[in-house]
């Protein structure tokens, strides 16, 4: 049996997986053989999972929440620990947004559907705001940056390189730092038949996971230069990105499943989801 990976740019284990040898190694060891599909947008990764195309795949937190909205079985199998560095939402240094409060009636750009929801729907909901209705979410790009310190938007979710080239540049200030509002994991789950009826190939993907991220911790520059050939930015900027993060993967614990439900319910008090979701769910069963 081929056991397929999904892979991402957003994810940083499974890009680094993909191009190494451990899961190859580990699931040969259980008796299957490892591939990989690339795609480039993590937030179909519970449909994808769910269509077949892949078997295992890797995001931040907010997908696998709506992954569950949709009806689909997914088990989570693997956490990292938190990623407080690993973005920001930025305005521009002269704009008078000082607080998320003032947000209202503003519009902001940032990665629909990703562990960005999350980020802004949060924090605006702790700010007694709604996501849906208080502020203008758009789905960035490429110029994004520009807008914001153009002015024509007010706020901008940017992470990994962008948001070291950002911060490096100047004229941009941190309105809210991630870590002052949610863990931001980079999450790991697959189908639930898998998880059931093969454990093993589970475990011997987390491991592989914890392989690609011990290899990165201890590799960044060339982990960096990878990424820069690939991906676009400078070499710096990703190291700078890549040397913010843990490299630690952890098991699926009640505080992260507290954390995921906490999110859930924020989504559907906003209406992103349009149907509770209860996190729980989302583990294996014991036989």
């Amino acid at each position: 049996m081929t056991i397929t990976i999904g892979v991402h740019h957003s994810n940083p284990t499974l890009y680094y997986l993909s191009r190494l040898g451990f899961a190859a190694e580990e699931l040969t060891a259980v008796g299957e053989t490892a591939a990989f599909h690339s795609y480039t947008d993590g937030v179909r990764t519970g449909q994808l999972l769910a269509e077949g195309v892949i078997d295992f795949g890797g995001t931040g937190s907010t997908p696998p929440v709506t992954a569950q909205a949709a009806g689909h079985d997914i088990v989570y199998t693997a956490v990292s620990a938190p990623r407080p560095g690993h973005g920001a939402l930025l305005v521009s240094d002269d704009s008078s947004v000082r607080t998320v409060a003032d947000l209202k009636g503003t519009t902001v750009h940032l990665a629909i559907g990703s562990w960005q929801t999350h980020l802004v729907a949060k924090a605006l909901d702790d700010a007694g705001l709604s996501y849906a209705t208080d502020v203008t979410a758009v789905r960035g790009g490429p110029g994004s940056e520009q807008l914001l310190r153009s002015g024509a938007i007010a706020a901008w979710v940017a992470q990994g390189p962008e948001l070291a080239a950002a911060l490096r540049t100047g004229g941009v200030r941190v309105l809210i730092p991630t870590g002052d509002v949610i863990t931001d994991r980079s999450v790991f789950f697959t189908r639930r038949d898998l998880a059931e009826d093969r454990p093993e190939v589970v475990e011997a993907l987390v491991r592989a996971l914890r392989r690609a991220d011990a290899w990165a911790e201890a590799h960044l520059g060339e982990a960096a230069a990878i990424a820069a050939g690939d991906q676009g930015g400078t070499v710096d900027d990703w190291e700078t990105a890549l040397r913010a993060l843990p490299w630690r993967i952890e098991e699926v614990s009640e505080e992260f499943l507290a954390e995921q439900q906490r999110a859930a319910d924020v989504f559907v008090r906003t209406g992103f989801v349009d149907r509770p979701v209860t996190v729980a769910d989302a583990v294996a069963r014991q036989h």
